[in-house]
């Protein structure tokens, strides 16, 4: 997919998150406030925290697309990578406030959700798992992770939501007794949030490292540059990700009689070689080391 493409599909998907997220987060706000739910409040954080994700996602893929330049000779896709990390840390922080407060509301006295507001966090419940699978698919689409990562953004948003419908159910079913439920399943969906926020800051963090991809990658890549002629065997091969692209890194073996000119050309072959089987290496490096006699 060529990059202005992807470019133009990332940034229409994240918008089209944005604006639902925002009109979710007011309903969800004003619904707990006047319906007394902590765990609708809690769940419309939440979804403000979505909106500042849905702009970190955009930033770093509009970096993320910038051409290379002086002082970045590599180009910028690491800027991807670095706002899925930004992402599943704000995840993490929702998670700890949502939590803390939640727990300390358990223990206070408060009025009973009132009915309605279960309708609200029923229709939310579907709206955002619906945006879910929309905003996963595209992200696959495009292999990038910071799309996949406000994916899953929103499908925390969706379990919140959804566990904070449990709680006012038990509430309301069980009388003022029982309102301290709402409570409790705000802090169950606080802790489902951090466990996303966790599993997703891996990944980012990963390739923020320099992580290299699967080994049937390295293999592949190595088969086909080994087909190429004038090539003895590749000794080093090294991949990693910047952004939807790879940069590879190979050492290769060739006649130590050969002229430094042929040997060029044995490089450049490869170079095109592997570009041509993968469309995602965005660069070759090679070395030549002198082959066995």
């Amino acid at each position: 997919m060529p990059h202005q493409e992807r470019l133009k599909k990332t940034l229409r998907v994240t918008f089209i998150g944005a604006a639902v997220n925002c009109a979710l987060a007011l309903a969800k706000l004003v619904a707990g406030l006047a319906g007394h739910s902590q765990a609708l409040v809690a769940d419309a954080v939440e979804s403000f925290g979505d909106i500042i994700g849905s702009l970190i996602v955009w930033r770093g893929l509009v970096v993320a697309a910038k051409p290379p330049d002086d002082d970045h000779p590599y180009g910028h896709g690491k800027a991807e990578a670095l706002s899925s990390a930004v992402i599943a840390t704000l995840l993490l922080l929702v998670a700890v406030g949502i939590g803390t407060h939640s727990l300390r509301e358990i223990f206070t006295e408060h009025p009973s959700p009132s009915p309605w507001t279960l309708a609200v966090l029923l229709g939310v419940v579907v709206t955002k798992e619906m945006l879910f699978r929309f905003v996963l698919g595209e992200g696959h689409a495009a292999d990038s992770s910071a799309v996949k990562t406000d994916a899953w953004h929103h499908r925390s948003d969706a379990i919140t939501s959804l566990a904070a419908a449990v709680g006012i159910g038990v509430a309301l079913l069980g009388g003022p007794r029982w309102a301290a439920a709402d409570d409790v399943a705000a802090v169950v969906a606080a802790g489902i949030i951090g466990f996303n926020g966790w599993r997703l800051l891996q990944p980012a963090l990963e390739e923020l490292m320099d992580t290299m991809p699967s080994g049937a990658v390295i293999e592949e890549i190595r088969a086909t540059a080994a087909t190429v002629a004038g090539v003895e065997n590749v000794e080093k091969c090294y991949v990693r990700r910047m952004g939807f692209q790879w940069f590879v890194d190979m050492h290769v073996r060739v006649d130590p009689e050969m002229t430094v000119a042929r040997a060029h050309e044995i490089a450049h072959a490869v170079k095109d070689a592997v570009r041509d089987r993968q469309a995602r290496v965005r660069d070759v490096m090679i070395h030549i080391e002198p082959g066995h006699r």
